[in-house]
């Protein structure tokens, strides 16, 4: 996988994250919604699932410390 292709899915992770703002969600609702479209993203682009899904989480739960997701 490309880096240019991480960093658009790392991105993608971050807006996807805060489709959440309509109910309030807390930094577990974020990560948990994170951690499994990082997977899913993983999983489509053949690599480790385990690796997806944790960067994914992280990316979810820390959206709204950098104010991407407010």
């Amino acid at each position: 996988m490309s880096k240019k292709l991480v960093l658009v899915l790392g991105l993608g992770l971050f807006g996807l994250a805060g489709c959440t703002q309509g109910i309030n969600p807390t930094d577990m609702d974020r990560g948990i919604i994170g951690a499994g479209v990082g997977a899913t993203a993983a999983h489509v682009g053949g690599h480790d699932v385990a690796k997806g899904a944790a960067i994914g989480a992280v990316a979810g739960a820390l959206c709204d410390d950098v104010r991407l997701c407010q």
